[in-house]
């Protein structure tokens, strides 16, 4: 071979070289703990919420008393209270963000029922608040996250997602200041399924140190079935079909799963059932988990028991009773069921109480709307008053649908 033609095959060879070391790294590898995750979907087309009907009466009253506290006591940064003891002023508590998420997405319903904007600024200024929490390091994950706790929670995307979507169903549009909302649920519906397991649930978070590693052994209760119910939110929002795909994989892996007292699995079914896509396996499941909440309400209506927990548990029966009217089966039987937790509930919120307490008028007016846990336990936490704010509204949602 001549010297010339051994220069170029050379000038070749680091030429290749050089274009593979700088393409690997430009396309570093995708850190996937979970699945593999699908390609990009199309560039989404936003959509205007459903309008429900709320009905006026003592029980929508109640959810506003229950905003204006949370409102009440919010900082001027944003930062919602997450814990106070009405009868000493203790704040003494280790704050869950994910919770506080929960707390701003309460704002938005709040907003949403009583058709009063100032819930949606009190709502924008916590969501904006919280947001400052996200991390995107694309390098070594897909998508963005909450961080939270020392960890990426999945439940911490799930109701960042579900607070996008509350919003969007109070104020009808994606924009908080630069905040392009419609984009940072798409990341954080991303950083959802790269932690999914095939043909299995779900890891529950992500260490987002060095390597971004799945955690297998961090577990919250409600986790898989938050994912479910923000992709279909996703759904819902942008009207892309891929996020709908993704949810109904979710679906057939819980719906084989234990029946437990969720009420975000309760919140699904009902986005199933406004989409028609039922299944015989869906109706049977949502009937057990009725009948499950509904067996265990003379353990959970004992005066000992947290309000927290009853709030919960009208919310998975509220959102229930919506989904049987939506599939045409019988719904009113849950009715007297609501009922009980639902008074059981406003039984604690203040200045009302079941504890012969007497409030004084500057009591009242600080800690009014308030909800709290027992006689025994006279805390007000964040995630009481959001389980309370999507229950009765749930409710004041399906009595909206029955025009009761």
């Amino acid at each position: 071979m001549s010297r010339g033609k051994i220069l170029l095959a050379i000038v070749f060879s680091l030429a290749l070289a050089g274009f593979l070391f700088f393409n690997r790294k430009q396309n570093p590898l995708n850190a996937k703990p979970a699945a593999t995750l699908p390609a990009a979907p199309p560039q989404p087309t936003p959509r205007l919420p459903a309008a429900f009907v709320i009905p006026d009466g003592d029980l929508k009253d109640s959810v506003v008393a229950a905003g204006a506290y949370l409102a009440r006591h919010q900082l001027p940064n944003g930062e919602l209270s997450y814990q106070a003891d009405f009868i000493n002023g203790g704040r003494s508590y280790s704050p869950s963000l994910t919770r506080l998420m929960g707390g701003a997405g309460a704002l938005y319903t709040v907003c949403r029922v009583s058709n009063d904007l100032e819930y949606c600024d009190a709502g924008d200024l916590a969501l904006d608040h919280y947001l400052e929490a996200l991390v995107e390091d694309p390098q070594r994950f897909r998508g963005a996250c909450l961080y939270a706790e020392g960890v990426c929670p999945l439940s911490g995307a799930a109701l960042t997602v579900d607070t996008i979507y509350k919003r969007w169903q109070a104020r009808a549009d994606f924009l908080v200041g630069e905040r392009r909302l419609l984009d940072t649920a798409v990341k954080l519906g991303y950083f959802i399924l790269s932690l999914r397991i095939p043909e299995d649930g779900f890891y529950h978070a992500l260490d987002p140190h060095f390597r971004a590693s799945a955690q297998p052994d961090f577990y919250a209760a409600y986790a898989a079935s938050q994912s479910l119910l923000a992709l279909l939110e996703l759904h819902e929002m942008s009207g892309n079909p891929f996020w709908l795909e993704q949810a109904r994989g979710v679906n057939e892996f819980l719906v084989l799963q234990p029946v437990t007292e969720d009420p975000w699995r309760a919140r699904a079914f009902v986005k199933l059932a406004q989409l028609g896509a039922l299944s015989a396996e869906d109706k049977a499941y949502a009937l057990r988990l009725a009948e499950t909440i509904v067996a265990g309400e003379v353990r959970s209506l004992n005066p000992k028991n947290a309000s927290f927990s009853s709030a919960a548990k009208l919310e998975g029966l509220a959102n229930l009773a919506q989904f049987f009217f939506l599939s045409q089966a019988e719904h009113e039987w849950l009715v007297p069921e609501m009922n009980a937790f639902a008074t059981f509930v406003r039984a604690r919120q203040l200045p009302a109480n079941d504890c012969n307490w007497t409030l004084s008028e500057e009591t009242a007016a600080e800690f009014g709307g308030g909800i709290f846990s027992a006689c025994e336990d006279p805390t007000i936490r964040v995630d009481g008053l959001q389980n309370w704010i999507n229950g009765a509204t749930a409710y004041l949602e399906y009595l909206g649908m029955t025009g009761e």
